[in-house]
């Protein structure tokens, strides 16, 4: 499994959840069912329409399926502390979001 000098997969193919452990425990996240949530409606995303999803988009797509609740900001940002975009994007296996710094 080849990865950059941050830790994101070079592959999107070398994903496994074992991988998204390895990463996230790195990163210092502790994975629960709503981490994995995220993580592959990410994953899901990136598959059907080759980009990440914004933050915006990812709450849009919470905010459906789950309500306010859960779709809004904070709530992934309680799960991804350094920042949904970022972080779950590298545990979901997926390309560092061009929009990252």
């Amino acid at each position: 499994m080849d990865r950059d000098i941050e830790g994101y997969l070079l592959s999107v193919t070398d994903w496994t959840e074992d991988v998204a452990k390895k990463i996230a425990k790195e990163d210092g996240v502790n994975l629960s069912p709503s981490h994995w949530e995220i993580i592959y409606l990410v994953r899901n995303f990136y598959l059907e329409f080759n980009i990440s999803p914004t933050v915006h988009m990812l709450v849009r797509m919470i905010q459906n399926r789950h309500g306010k609740g859960k779709g809004n900001s904070r709530y992934l940002f309680r799960l991804f502390p350094k920042g949904p975009a970022k972080q779950a994007t590298k545990i979901a296996g997926l390309p560092k979001p061009s929009n990252c710094l």
